[in-house]
């Protein structure tokens, strides 16, 4: 009897091996399935978090120009705060990455077509801020004078002006044998809902001085600020904040016009 019942269960046992083991890889293929799944919606919500950041919040540019050394080489790597100045109100100092105004920059060259497949990474790697397609569009400059400023160069010692407060300007590259943060001379005020700009390195750079001629008098509408640069990201070994040297622009009275 015992040994019936035993080669029953044997029996059973043996019947029942090749249904298990079909369930085991059905399971494993469903597992693999999820996996999977899951991937692809991490990387989806990824690249949607990381186009609403850079839509919003942060973009990525590179500096195409040598027009603000020794702040900015060329060929760095700057991220922009685009809150500013939609909520955060701009400040003397400040860099700032603006749409051309009209006429700042040259006509661009016609680009060879990549083909579909480099298109198509470059357009996910810029949703992402890992390329800035754009950056050539744009330009980068810092802010001397806010909306009824009055800015002026040079007095006596070469320095810059605003509202008759002299500016002592840390961050101007002075080329050797010039004593004159500026070789032009001006005199403006600063119209309602823009801004007058200038290089860093003012020997070097087509700024509001040299677009005074244009329409727009020189002055970047405020509404054409994309955002202010605040940190550089790459090269690794330029890492660093950029500051906009509040206390040059310290003893600087509110416009005549507030």
């Amino acid at each position: 009897m015992t040994d019936n019942i035993s080669a029953a269960d044997d029996s059973a046992a043996t019947l029942e091996r090749p249904a298990t083991r079909r369930g085991a890889h059905r399971s494993e293929k469903r597992g693999g399935w999820i996996f999977v799944r899951d991937i692809l919606i991490i990387f989806v919500v990824a690249l949607l978090v990381s186009f609403l950041i850079k839509t919003f919040l942060v973009r990525s540019f590179y500096i195409p120009s040598g027009s603000m050394k020794d702040t900015l080489q060329i060929d760095d790597r700057i991220l922009v705060n685009e809150l500013v100045p939609s909520v955060i109100k701009l400040e003397r100092g400040d860099v700032v990455v603006f749409r051309d105004p009209g006429g700042w920059l040259p006509p661009a060259a016609p680009k060879p077509d990549p083909g579909p497949l480099a298109s198509s990474a470059e357009w996910v790697l810029s949703l992402v801020g890992l390329t800035s397609p754009d950056s050539d569009d744009h330009l980068i400059k810092r802010v001397i004078g806010l909306p009824g400023d009055r800015v002026e160069c040079c007095n006596a010692l070469g320095q810059m002006t605003v509202n008759g407060v002299p500016l002592n300007e840390p961050y101007v590259l002075m080329p050797p044998g010039k004593d004159s943060v500026s070789e032009i001379k001006f005199s403006v005020t600063v119209p309602k809902d823009s801004l007058w700009v200038m290089g860093d390195n003012r020997y070097d750079s087509a700024d509001s001085r040299y677009n005074q001629d244009d329409p727009g008098k020189g002055f970047v509408p405020i509404d054409d600020v994309v955002g202010r640069a605040f940190v550089i990201t790459w090269p690794f070994d330029r890492f660093g904040w950029l500051g906009n040297y509040p206390e040059t622009f310290q003893g600087v009275p509110e416009s005549p016009s507030k």
